[in-house]
């Protein structure tokens, strides 16, 4: 099992239908629920949890089945997109969180704009960093993801190819999604998980090969009634994401508001932790006033 920093907070478990679900919580006060990516976890946002819990918020992250998880999902659990949105629903209704903030990112993005047209009821406000949107499901250069999982043993070759710390850097891993290197400690926590445990390529390869851009073409049309606040926090450099999708996404919803964020790439989370941290506080603290 592998480890989470202390940052984080004190880890927990509880059952969801599709499966158990290991999650760190931390501070105390209205909930803020960070929704992490593909071959990420919730070590995403080991930077950013502090400085939001002691501005007095209760701040979860969970480690959601999208290939860096350490506790495998049912055999029969639905793990299409529409199935990992229910996924986070099921995580909100289990430990009853109401007036919910949620903080997504990269595939967690696209995950929380399906819920958001689907099962919206327990969320009062959303900051969206950069994320798969639109026809971005997934970006150009991933798009080779969904049919590659579709030849049996794929995921094993995937699995022992992330072995290779060269490959860390390229655009096809890290390298656009971090401005700076990642600690090799994160590097594993993320990528361990799925080099390890054949449960754990099974649940990544059921979303892989569901991904489809009509999942959040049609939650982009949802969202077009969804009336309450979103924060948009894009970093300007953005090469997977570029910053006119979160431009279209500002005219599509009815309350949003775009905050450009520099010197970062994808993960906000790493490159610019403290500029994020404020936006977070700053927009969660004045919606819920």
């Amino acid at each position: 099992m592998t480890n989470r920093s202390e940052a984080l907070g004190r880890e927990h478990r509880v059952r969801l239908p599709a499966g158990e679900v290991r999650y760190w919580a931390r501070g105390s006060g209205t909930p803020v629920v960070f929704i992490h990516g593909v071959l990420t976890n919730a070590e995403l946002w080991r930077k950013v949890v502090p400085d939001v819990a002691a501005a007095g918020f209760r701040c979860l992250a969970p480690d959601l089945p999208l290939g860096s998880h350490d506790l495998p999902m049912r055999a029969d659990a639905d793990l299409s997109p529409v199935g990992h949105a229910d996924v986070i629903a099921d995580f909100l209704d289990a430990l009853d969180l109401r007036d919910v903030t949620l903080v997504a990112n990269d595939t967690g993005g696209a995950l929380t704009q399906i819920l958001l047209s689907r099962r919206p009821e327990r969320v009062g406000r959303v900051v969206l960093t950069p994320s798969d949107c639109f026809e971005y499901f997934f970006p150009p250069i991933f798009k080779a993801l969904p049919p590659l999982a579709r030849i049996p043993g794929s995921m094993a070759v995937l699995g022992q190819l992330l072995r290779i710390r060269a490959l860390y850097p390229l655009p096809v891993l890290f390298g656009r999604v971090v401005k700076r290197p990642l600690p090799d400690a994160v590097a594993q926590a993320y990528l361990s998980p799925l080099r390890k445990s054949a449960e754990v390529r099974r649940d990544l390869r059921k979303l892989l090969r569901a991904v489809h851009p009509r999942y959040t073409l049609a939650a982009a049309e949802a969202l077009r009634g969804f009336d309450r606040p979103v924060l948009l926090a894009w970093a300007t450099e953005d090469r997977l994401f570029p910053i006119r999708l979160a431009h279209r996404l500002a005219a599509l919803l009815p309350d949003a508001r775009l905050v450009e964020v520099a010197d970062c790439y994808t993960f906000l989370s790493e490159d610019q932790p403290a500029v994020l941290a404020r936006h977070v506080v700053e927009f969660a603290g004045a919606m819920a006033d």
